[in-house]
């Protein structure tokens, strides 16, 4: 290929990613540009990642309806080379697994994986924005006895990774938008001091069904719900200042959702008005680390840990020692149940991502948009 149809490949990516469509439609579209350039095996992996844990949400592989489930625990609890954790982190974001092998990937599990699928080089690219961001990983493949892949090949893939990215990033912005799931809005109680409902939009119906202990039948509030409420009417402040309440419960379907209550005023009852609404992905980090009872600082650690950070990065991260940090992640350990720091990641994973990830599966097949985040809550980041 010449360069200037290398050029046009890479214009073309970037238009693509400037075209607003779904994840599938967009790696399908992609995939046809890139197999122009970079010869491969059967089709390419996209994957996306959580930008702010470098977690693994969403693949796509033209073909395989269902990611091996070895595969996935080998990538979490394995100890190999060519892990995407280890590529998106690195400089070049880009690795093959004959590379880090010294040319002998044999003894490598991931490379006797991938030869069962037919695949004996495997190509990874991370997928960065401009600004920074990881929001995916590509992985080619090449069969037994093809030709080892080239600089040109890796030029080409650097330089539409951030395209990639971006276009990543846009199609779960577009799916997100266009899931029915997601289309339902927040919910507006309005309680008396008895706890009794005086009214209730459609909105909160929806999401009192998905709290815990409650039921609408017998006029029970979820314990939630009236928590929140009881709260509220406390929140008046020596200046007559009214502050919100404030309060995350876990669904009775993985999902997180935010309960805000505040006092009503303009008559002599006291009455307050709860809003429930689904956890903004911004606001996920801290759900997680309240269930496991960390303390500030160990959640900053465990936010390093899981991008791959290592004892020494994460100390010069926070400035402290790295013996502070084994302290902190010994006290993680104990509160999460586990015993080091891959099983934390794995525990995290297989607990808050694994399930996105078996979900998004099934929506490809059903033509529906892919869904961007955990379920149950994770992502490292702010309220």
């Amino acid at each position: 290929m010449t360069v200037g149809q290398t050029e046009r490949a890479i214009e073309k990516v970037g238009d693509l990613a400037a075209t607003s469509m779904d994840l599938a439609s967009f790696w399908r579209s992609c995939t046809e540009v890139i197999s122009a350039v970079v010869p491969h095996y059967w089709a390419p992996c996209f994957f996306t990642l959580d930008p702010a844990s470098l977690l693994i949400t969403s693949h796509f592989h033209e073909g395989l309806e269902e990611f091996p489930a070895a595969a996935l625990a080998h990538e979490y609890y394995g100890d190999d080379v060519n892990k995407l954790i280890d590529i998106v982190r690195s400089p070049g974001g880009l690795s093959t697994i004959h590379e880090a092998t010294d040319g002998d990937p044999s003894s490598s599990p991931r490379w006797q994986f991938n030869m069962t699928m037919g695949g004996d080089q495997e190509l990874i690219a991370r997928l960065r924005t401009k600004q920074g961001e990881t929001w995916g990983a590509l992985g080619l493949y090449r069969e037994p006895g093809a030709p080892t892949f080239s600089e040109a090949d890796k030029q080409f893939l650097r330089a539409i990774g951030p395209k990639l990215a971006t276009g990543a990033r846009r199609a779960m912005t577009v799916g997100e938008a266009t899931d029915p799931e997601s289309l339902e809005g927040p919910g507006l109680l309005v309680i008396d001091d008895a706890w009794e409902v005086c009214s209730a939009t459609a909105g909160a119906e929806h999401w009192l069904s998905l709290l815990p202990d409650g039921d609408r039948r017998v006029g029970r509030l979820p314990s939630a719900v009236v928590a929140v409420a009881a709260h509220s009417l406390q929140r008046v402040t020596d200046r007559g200042l009214v502050t919100v309440a404030f309060s995350r419960v876990l669904a009775d379907d993985g999902t997180w959702i935010l309960l805000h209550g505040a006092p009503l005023s303009g008559d002599d009852r006291q009455r307050v008005a709860v809003i429930i609404e689904p956890a903004h992905p911004a606001r996920i980090y801290p759900l997680l680390m309240s269930a496991y009872g960390l303390t500030e600082r160990e959640r900053e650690v465990v936010e390093l840990v899981l991008t791959g950070y290592s004892t020494n990065e994460i100390a010069t991260e926070l400035f402290v020692s790295p013996l502070t940090v084994q302290n902190h992640l010994q006290n993680v350990f104990a509160k999460a149940g586990v015993r080091s720091r891959r099983d934390l990641v794995a525990k995290i994973y297989f607990t808050h991502y694994e399930p996105r990830f078996r979900d998004n599966e099934q929506r490809v097949l059903r033509d529906e948009p892919v869904r961007g985040g955990p379920i149950g809550g994770w992502g490292p980041g702010t309220q």
